[in-house]
């Protein structure tokens, strides 16, 4: 008989706060949240297309127990870059944005303005 694994179902500690607002960092977290179940069903989907096209039975415990190869490993790194560019586009061009902003100054005191805007 398998034995039942009971996963934590709160993270101890204080939630690290990433923005101003606590409502954007509970919006980011509910997004990274589904982004990973996300990830999670597009690795066992990519599984159950590779043992349906080897042939193999697609059951509970075959798609558990797939061990993907170096190449399938890499190939699912790939995607789940790709994908996560996309979920958090618009966070990275905002840090884009300041760091076009922090590279346009062009003495110190200009510089320690755009800091101090921040």
């Amino acid at each position: 008989m398998t034995e039942k694994i009971e996963l934590q179902k709160k993270a101890r500690g204080q939630r690290p706060e990433y923005f101003a607002d606590p409502a954007i960092d509970k919006v980011l977290s509910i997004t990274m949240a589904l982004a990973g179940e996300m990830a999670v069903m597009r690795d066992r989907l990519d599984t159950i297309e590779r043992l349906m096209e080897d042939g193999t039975p697609v059951t509970s415990e075959a798609i558990n127990s797939y061990q993907p190869d170096a190449q399938v490993r890499s190939q699912r790194d790939a995607w789940r870059e790709t994908f996560l560019d996309i979920v958090l586009r618009r966070i990275h061009q905002e840090r884009e944005e300041l760091d076009g902003e922090a590279t346009t100054a062009k003495t110190y005191s200009e510089a320690i303005a755009l800091v101090e805007k921040e």
